[in-house]
């Protein structure tokens, strides 16, 4: 009687779940832009900055160097 009552609901919640009308339209406002002919350069200033940029050959080095650390239990004990 369980098992009928418990399959009897879960059909419910089905039928009920499909008759929902999810179905409406929404409506976009849509916005309509020109095409630029025209381009404006203004002066590019450039500034004399000094900066070091590391090269790693391969593209994980700094999570491998930070990953690989070692402490004293790591180490070998000498008998």
């Amino acid at each position: 009687m369980k098992t009928l009552v418990t399959l009897i609901f879960v059909l419910f919640i089905g039928i009920a779940a499909q008759a929902q009308d999810t179905t409406s339209e929404v409506k976009v406002a849509t916005l309509e832009m020109g095409i630029v002919t025209e381009t404006v350069e203004e002066g590019v200033s450039f500034e004399n900055k000094t900066e070091v940029a590391r090269l790693y050959k391969r593209s994980n080095a700094k999570v491998k160097k930070a990953l690989s650390f070692t402490t004293k239990r790591n180490r070998a004990k000498m008998a």
